[in-house]
C-alpha cells in the first residue's frame, strides 16, 4: 500500500476528512493550512517521516517499529 492510500485509511477510519485532518494538524503542529499543499504531498508521496508521524499523531496512532521475524 503507498503512504497516500494508508493515511487516507486511516483518516476514513477515525471519520476525518482531509480537511478536517489538515485543520487539527495546523492548531495541534502549526502546519500550513492549505489542503492543496497537503492533498500534493500525499499524492506524490513526499511526506516527510516527521510530518508522518504528526499526522498520526492529530489521528490517535503511534508509528512503532517492529522487528521481523526471521
Amino acid at each position: 500500500m503507498d503512504i497516500r492510500r494508508e493515511i487516507r485509511s486511516y483518516m476514513v477510519r477515525e471519520g476525518l476528512s482531509m480537511r478536517e485532518t489538515l485543520d487539527r494538524l495546523v492548531v495541534t503542529h502549526k502546519w500550513s493550512g492549505s489542503l492543496s499543499n497537503f492533498s500534493g504531498k500525499l499524492k506524490r508521496g513526499t511526506i516527510r517521516y516527521s510530518e508522518a508521524l504528526d499526522i498520526a499523531d492529530v489521528l490517535g496512532y503511534d508509528i512503532v517499529w517492529k522487528k521481523k521475524n526471521t
